[in-house]
């Protein structure tokens, strides 16, 4: 697989097969994924990648304590049309792929709470880095958790990047023994074996056109 393909075949996965995923892959992915590029060469990041008891124990406990007020806020963007209505077109595409109708409150609520336990996946890696990194860091972040994302396509695996999981922050913190004052819990990345016949990894998504967001200046 290729750069492209690894790009363009990449998509939040919402329904994984019920297949392990083998710590050999796992492994060879994020030792490749050390080369992703971070200002000044910090390498902010850190993870857990948790799977098979561990991660069903977490589970419980997540079920059980329920979500927590977020670390950080990822609305922002709601507050500009623009944005909102993308968020509005992938939330229908999303919801019309699994048959729930826009009025159908209690079976919207029922399906984002699939976030919770990571949709099934059967490995979820978690996150984080010292709270006094600033916005440069948390860029870095994304563009090491953007090459694990690519890397895992070029194994045949696929993900889902999970902001959701800094809804229950505290809760993963204590289950891996982290220490709360120090780290901010960033995102939680589901990973396993793509389910190709479930409807939710086939909705169709929107890209805004290039000439939208990019600009060429001084060519001939």
């Amino acid at each position: 697989m290729n750069v492209t393909e690894a790009v363009t075949s990449r998509r939040s996965v919402r329904a994984f097969l019920d297949k392990p995923v083998e710590l050999e892959t796992l492994r060879r992915v994020l030792d490749k994924a050390r080369w992703a590029a971070s200002g000044c060469n910090f390498q902010p990041w850190e993870a857990a990648v948790v799977t098979g008891e561990s991660l069903k124990e977490l589970q419980a406990k997540i079920a059980k304590n329920g979500p927590e007020k977020p670390e950080y806020d990822w609305t922002a963007p709601e507050q500009e049309e623009a944005y909102k209505s993308r968020l509005h077109a992938v939330g229908a595409g999303m919801f019309g792929a699994m048959g729930i109708a826009r009025d159908d409150a209690e079976g919207r609520a029922a399906a984002m709470a699939r976030n919770a336990n990571s949709f099934d996946a059967p490995v979820v890696m978690f996150t984080y880095f010292p709270r006094f990194m600033k916005e440069p860091q948390w860029s870095d972040t994304g563009m090491w958790l953007q090459t694990v994302a690519l890397l895992l396509r070029e194994e045949g695996l696929d993900s889902c990047y999970q902001e959701f999981m800094a809804l229950y922050a505290n809760t993963i913190r204590e289950h891996l023994g982290l220490d709360h004052e120090r780290y901010l819990l960033f995102c939680g990345m589901a990973i396993g074996y793509r389910d190709p016949d479930a409807p939710l990894n086939n909705f169709e998504r929107e890209r805004v056109p290039l000439d939208e967001q990019v600009s060429f200046h001084g060519f001939e």
